[in-house]
């Protein structure tokens, strides 16, 4: 038996529902942003210009890049089964990559704002056969509403940071009310598992991350060999998916690196693109050589600092680099999924702050996969050493490897958790076909 709304959950849906008159300003205000494609807008009031496809539809949910690349494993399994998918995000980011790096039959629409009238259109419209939501984004009237319709819903690769738990358990009402509505929580730990336990998930199955069965980021050939043939002699470094605050470090620690390395060439990546023409003004405010891709611009001889602000091209660097600093560690965001570079055989160094990703950073700490550094000054140390010390960067590429394997399957034990629902799927589809 489902458990009744809570009167916060109620307050929140009033609320919200009085709110949905407003959303044409906020919209707008996102528009002058360059956060919402003017051509989409009327997603997220839940109006679609795509026709629902015929048969069950699986619906995914994830929040941005890192849960909708998450899910790329888990949508070839899907499609594998004949099923059609529906993948939704929240960000301009997250639609780029689905148009850039998924198949074409995927339906990819923005989340719509979580207004009841948008909610509702949306759920109308799709219809789903079953809903997977990914990690943690959870809308209470996006959910209230696909449970009121029997929509199975399966959160899936869950996750339940240490900083996030403590305030959910101090609203265990609300937040028991929606995680009742799931059928499944496939968590990413034990220790996640145990959390979802705590906070009202009737089943819980600890599955594992599917950040960690990621493929590889693709790369462009020509692109790739134009790349490595105008920095051939040249000691690299990329550090991507950098955040604001982070990126006047990087500088200051590119500088001090060129005493003992005076070709070194420093490739930023920023995780928001639309900064690229910020942090070089960064660069050049430093009085350093930069450049930058979104320019068509290569790094020739001359450039010190390379900011590569374009979507979809982490591979690229991945694969030029031997030695990845990963963003969002030396400020507190976080840290980013160290996964793909280790996969392209890159050494990884990070700073202090990477609670999003602490098992994995641990298992690779203590292995010696990865480095972490608490400041600039030992960041400059451990790339000096990287780059003067090929054995042992060679060491550490391998022992992240090891882990990566080691940690892997959590693909399989989701899709072994879901196979109820996906038997139900294709007798479906079967039916739909004949």
């Amino acid at each position: 038996m489902v458990d009744p709304v809570p009167m916060t959950l109620r307050a929140y849906r009033r609320l919200t529902a009085a709110a949905a008159p407003l959303a044409s300003l906020w919209i707008g205000r996102r528009l002058k942003q360059g956060k919402e494609d003017p051509a989409r807008v009327g997603e997220r009031r839940g109006i679609s210009k795509d026709v629902r496809p015929y048969g069950p539809l699986v619906w995914i949910h994830g929040a941005s890049v890192g849960e909708v690349l998450a899910a790329a494993g888990l949508i070839e399994r899907l499609r594998a089964l004949n099923l059609r998918i529906l993948l939704t995000s929240g960000t301009l980011t997250s639609a780029e990559v689905v148009a850039s790096r998924f198949p074409p039959d995927i339906i990819h629409q923005f989340i719509p704002y979580d207004a009841p009238r948008f909610v509702d259109r949306f759920l109308d419209h799709w219809r789903p056969s079953l809903a997977l939501f990914i990690e943690s984004d959870l809308w209470p009237n996006l959910i209230l509403a696909a449970s009121a319709r029997r929509v199975p819903m399966v959160l899936i690769n869950g996750r339940m940071s240490q900083r996030s738990f403590p305030r959910w358990q101090r609203a265990s009402a609300t937040i028991g009310a929606l995680l009742g509505r799931f059928d499944i929580c496939l968590a990413q730990s034990r220790i996640d598992a145990e959390r979802f336990s705590a906070l009202g998930s009737p089943s819980v199955i600890t599955t594992g991350n599917l950040k960690m069965d990621v493929a590889p980021p693709p790369a462009d050939p020509a692109r790739l060999e134009r790349l490595l043939a105008v920095t051939r002699g040249r000691p690299v470094i990329v550090a991507a998916s950098t955040h604001p605050g982070e990126e006047e470090l990087l500088i200051d620690a590119h500088r001090r690196l060129t005493a003992s390395f005076p070709t070194l060439l420093s490739v930023i990546v920023p995780r928001h693109p639309h900064r690229g023409e910020q942090v070089a003004g960064l660069v050049e405010a430093a009085g350093l050589p930069v450049a930058l891709r979104s320019r068509e611009q290569q790094p020739m001889a001359a450039t010190a600092i390379y900011v590569a602000d374009t979507m979809g091209e982490l591979g690229l660097f991945y694969r030029l680099a031997p030695i990845v600093f990963m963003g969002g560690s030396l400020v507190e965001h976080g840290g980013q999924n160290p996964i793909e570079p280790v996969k392209l055989g890159a050494a990884i160094v990070h700073g202090p702050h990477v609670s999003n990703f602490t098992d994995i950073y641990r298992a690779l700490d203590d292995e010696g996969g990865a480095f972490a550094v608490p400041d600039v000054d030992a960041l400059v140390l451990r790339i000096s050493s990287l780059l003067s010390n090929h054995d042992a960067r060679q060491i550490s590429i391998t022992a992240a490897t090891n882990v990566v394997d080691r940690l892997g399957g959590a693909l399989d034990r989701t899709i072994a958790a879901l196979e109820p629902y996906l038997l139900q799927l294709q007798i479906e589809q079967g039916a739909a076909n004949a």
